[in-house]
């Protein structure tokens, strides 16, 4: 492993008794069976206390999530593979779950960290929006939308966190553990993550794109964890790019619930989602650099 990378040792070393390929794939059928009987069970006791017409409406909502309630639940919901990291890593790999974060008190603190400088250049982009002139359409009242904070806050949290804790926690670094070279253990996991996020149902002929825009953000994700050897930078970046893109300013329609602005587009609007890409892609590569920065590495 290089000298960049050599912080990434605490994690990988935890993963090495048990870094078969074999127990790795069970871990992930393992997640993936979880996160999917979770969700049906979630569905059968909206069905039991719903149904007919009610039943369709409230689950086209939760597809929509262009209400609060219905992003919470989405966002809630995909923290549901959060269980099923602990059972991959305590019962299949005989792994303690806490050592998928790195150290727990440098994770805090770098956490903190690089939510900081995010926050900072959120501030900065958000600026620039507005003094440009960036046509915008209200979403949440400013009051509904601080009362509906705390909730927000810890339902990305849970989102995220599940996210960073099974492609950058857990896949990486059982990885890690079987292959030196940095391209395996990178790569993979984060063509993973990019392939879990193409819609092309939704996106249409702009999901290559953001195919490759996950993949790029999967990547800068894994490099901050192999950096510094917890998990705590990769949350925060997740964290802050997600809180943006929902909870400030949204596309207009699905995943808009909670956003205190939307775009006058919404996912469907091929030609405007396609002019926004390039932008999409430069704030990635400044968001890497700004939490290298603020951690120096």
């Amino acid at each position: 492993m290089s000298n960049k990378y050599a912080p990434f040792e605490r994690m990988v070393t935890a993963a090495r008794p048990s870094s078969g390929l074999r127990r790795l794939a069970l871990g992930l059928v393992a997640i993936a069976f979880l996160q999917i009987v979770l969700v049906q069970a979630v569905f059968a006791i909206i069905h039991t206390v719903a149904s007919g017409d009610t039943y369709f409406r409230l689950i086209s909502g939760i597809q929509r999530a262009d209400t609060p309630g219905s992003l919470l639940a989405v966002l809630i919901l995909t923290g549901c593979m959060g269980l099923g990291v602990i059972v991959a890593s305590e019962l299949v790999h005989q792994r303690p779950f806490r050592s998928l974060f790195g150290p727990l008190r440098p994770a805090i603190a770098q956490f903190w960290v690089v939510l900081r400088m995010m926050i900072g250049l959120t501030g900065v982009i958000m600026a620039l929006m507005f003094l440009t002139g960036e046509p915008l359409l209200p979403g949440l009242s400013l009051g509904h939308w601080l009362m509906l904070l705390p909730l927000t806050i810890v339902a990305l949290l849970i989102q995220t966190g599940a996210e960073e804790l099974v492609f950058r926690g857990y896949f990486q670094s059982q990885l890690a553990a079987r292959f030196a070279n940095p391209m395996v253990w990178m790569f993979v996991p984060s063509t993973l993550f990019a392939m879990l996020h193409y819609q092309p149902e939704v996106y249409g002929s702009n999901a290559s794109f953001l195919l490759i825009w996950s993949l790029l953000f999967g990547i800068a994700a894994a490099d901050l964890t192999a950096r510094t050897g917890t998990l705590g930078p990769a949350i925060a970046l997740h964290f802050a790019n997600n809180f943006t893109a929902l909870a400030l300013v949204s596309l207009y329609g699905d995943m808009s619930g909670l956003a205190l602005w939307q775009l006058p587009f919404g996912p469907e609007a091929e030609a405007a989602i396609r002019a926004e890409m390039p932008a999409e892609f430069l704030f990635i590569v400044i968001y890497w650099l700004a939490a290298r920065l603020a951690l120096r590495v």
